[in-house]
């Protein structure tokens, strides 16, 4: 679900009509619903009532400050793969003690930044990351917080450039070498084991796949117990999907992952953490562009927009499908037409949609890309001397700009022409 709806035949944003933000700040950019946000963490949040639990938002999905603070004031935690998104959820207020490291490259750097800044736990993905956390740990007489991502081999059966607990894939320890990793961690002076971590990709459309690799951690869990060690935490991480487009088959909702998690896993007395962001912010978010020209080819017709694959990178890396839709409702029984959505840079690779079927649309018409809440914003870049697109984050009947379009001027003050040139 979400609160982009027609009214009065034009598509708002809560209670805010969209063609009024590109009055006022141009396109492209990204709108935001605060209301959708709010209801999909509440969602996650419910479905898990009853268990100790925190959901923690995969913040890579969003990053944006204004967000996190909406969030974390609902009581989310979030999951970091980076010290600048560390520092990026400490500028919103989340505390040290709901933030969750994760990622395989963690540097000395950067477990310096969370151990003096509060950490929750760190989920260590190799032997020599946990080697490292334990000298930078000591080193600062401290102890570090762990869990070990342990690596199921469960396919999830996603795209391949998304699917994370094949034993192919370059995240966790095979499962296979856990309890002797476990091992080692507890020998060190500057670790603290506190759980076990999983996540085996994203954009997962069934529960079939989380159920193996839960059953799998249960199993664990009872043999790490059975060495000695203290399991109280179980991160499952995130992955449930969204329906990309109007008529696919809907996912599973957080509803029912939840009654899953308590089948597999409820018996074990552990903390439950989760760390959905595609769900979360993906429906809250959509990219709005505006048609530039509609060009006829021989065998196809073009519909040129002003965003660009820099702006919303996910079809150009994915193949991914956004709908696209107008701003202006169109009539009822509007006849649509196959049109190749494409963007304004040099790349074939720009193109959004192919044969996609539109109905009538001119130079000037605003178009709408729905659920680009998620691996929008963050994923997009300067190529070709773009400016980052801004965000907005609407409520009821407010809008306000989040991140603003930087000048020209100020993308060119960036670079640093040497003296001696």
């Amino acid at each position: 679900m979400d609160h982009f709806l027609y009214r009065d035949g034009h598509l708002h944003a809560e209670d805010v009509p969209l063609a009024d933000i590109a009055a006022e700040v141009g396109t492209p950019f990204y709108c935001y619903s605060t209301a959708t946000l709010t209801r999909h963490f509440h969602l996650f949040d419910e479905a898990l009532d009853g268990l100790d639990h925190l959901v923690c938002f995969a913040m890579k999905a969003l990053s944006n400050v204004a967000v996190l603070k909406l969030l974390g004031d609902l009581g989310a935690g979030v999951d970091v793969v980076s010290g600048g998104e560390y520092a990026r959820a400490r500028a919103a207020g989340i505390p040290g003690d709901r933030i969750v490291f994760s990622g395989v490259g963690k540097t000395r750097e950067e477990m310096t930044q969370a151990l003096t800044g509060g950490i929750r736990q760190f989920n260590v993905e190799s032997e020599p990351e946990l080697l490292v956390l334990d000298e930078v740990a000591t080193g600062l007489g401290l102890r570090a917080p762990i869990t070990l991502r342990v690596n199921p081999d469960i396919d999830a059966g996603t795209h391949d450039k998304i699917s994370t607990g094949r034993k192919e894939d370059k995240f966790g320890v095979p499962i296979s070498r856990a309890r002797d990793i476990y091992a080692q961690a507890a020998s060190l002076p500057g670790i603290e084991v506190v759980g076990i971590d999983v996540h085996i990709g994203s954009q997962l459309t069934s529960l079939g796949p989380f159920e193996a690799a839960y059953g799998k951690i249960a199993e664990l869990t009872e043999a790490l117990r059975g060495d000695g060690h203290t399991i109280r935490r179980l991160d499952l991480g995130g992955g449930l999907g969204i329906p990309y487009a109007r008529d696919n088959q809907a996912p599973p909702v957080p509803a029912e992952y939840g009654a899953m998690v308590r089948r597999t896993l409820g018996h074990l007395d552990c903390e439950i953490e989760i760390e959905p962001g595609r769900l979360i912010s993906g429906n809250a978010g959509v990219l709005v562009s505006r048609v530039l020209y509609v060009k006829e080819g021989e065998d196809r017709t073009f519909l040129i927009l002003d965003a660009a694959m820099n702006d919303l990178a996910r079809p150009a890396m994915y193949g991914a499908h956004h709908d696209i839709v107008p701003l202006v409702e169109p009539a009822p029984g509007a006849l649509h037409a196959p049109v190749d959505v494409v963007g304004p840079v040099c790349e074939s690779g720009d193109t959004f949609a192919r044969a996609r079927d539109l109905p009538p649309l001119a130079p000037g018409d605003l178009v709408a890309f729905r659920s680009a809440g998620a691996y929008g914003a963050v994923m997009a870049s300067e190529y070709n001397s773009r400016p980052l697109v801004p965000e907005v984050l609407v409520r009821d009947d407010q809008s306000s700009v989040i991140r603003a379009r930087p000048t020209f001027d100020e993308m060119i003050k960036r670079d640093i022409v040497p003296s001696w040139l």
